[in-house]
Parts: C-alpha cells; sequence; structure tokens
C-alpha cells in the first residue's frame, strides 16, 4: 500500500500552491472549480510520486488559527542529505517562515526541522 496523496483545506488557494510549488519542487495541475459546491482545488505532484490535493471552498476558512483542528498533524518532506534540511531551514527563515523546529537528530534517527506553512500546517524536512 501506498499513500495516493494528503488533503489540505486551505484559505487561501493560490498562495499556498505557490508554496509548495516554489518551496518544494512539486508540480500543479490546472485548478479544478465546481461552481455549484463552491468548490475548488489544485493537485501538486512530486517526483516521488507523493501528491497533495490543495481545497477551498469559502465556508471552510471561519475557524480561528488558535482552535485545535482535526486533520494532518504533519507532513513530511525527504531531502538528500542533512546540508539539505539544513539549506531549506535557512531559505525559509530567510524568506519570513515561521521555524517551529529547530535542525536536530530526533530520538528515533532522522535529522530533521519542523517549519509551519503559510496557513500553519505542521512541515517535517528530513534527512
Amino acid at each position: 500500500m501506498k499513500i495516493h496523496h494528503i488533503a489540505i483545506w486551505t484559505k487561501d488557494l493560490e498562495a499556498m500552491k505557490d508554496f509548495y510549488l516554489n518551496y518544494f519542487g512539486g508540480i500543479g495541475n490546472e485548478r479544478y472549480s465546481n461552481p455549484v459546491k463552491k468548490f475548488e482545488s489544485y493537485f501538486i505532484m512530486f517526483d516521488s510520486g507523493a501528491k497533495i490535493e490543495l481545497m477551498h471552498n469559502p465556508s471552510s476558512v471561519g475557524h480561528s488559527d488558535d482552535e485545535i483542528r482535526l486533520g494532518i498533524t504533519h507532513i513530511a518532506f525527504m531531502l538528500e542529505s542533512k546540508d539539505a534540511v539544513i539549506a531549506l531551514t535557512e531559505r525559509l527563515r530567510s524568506d519570513g517562515v515561521r521555524i517551529v523546529g529547530e535542525p536536530r537528530t530526533t530520538g528515533d534517527g532522522y535529522f530533521e526541522s519542523v517549519i509551519l506553512d503559510i496557513e500553519g500546517n505542521r512541515l517535517e524536512l528530513i534527512a
């Protein structure tokens, strides 16, 4: 079994698409729109075969960022080396992205940093 995709409800569909394309080398499909359901989405595809579905519906944007939200805990992106983890972490930091876990070796043997994307979703950068 393998994971086909991870879905994320988003406030700003275009900004989230640009974030994943710019920093993680994803390739986006054309925007899907269902005007009856007021639903829009993109699939972001990566070289490994993994996909993220970014979804938007005007009714999905009414929550507070301080609320505990059910759903994805984190998405882990595997990079080629510790140096690559550090380099991307520093690039994200210099662009104003919030770093919530500095690069380190975890108890289970991964070298990782943890960032929040532009809507507060946790992303692990691991090697």
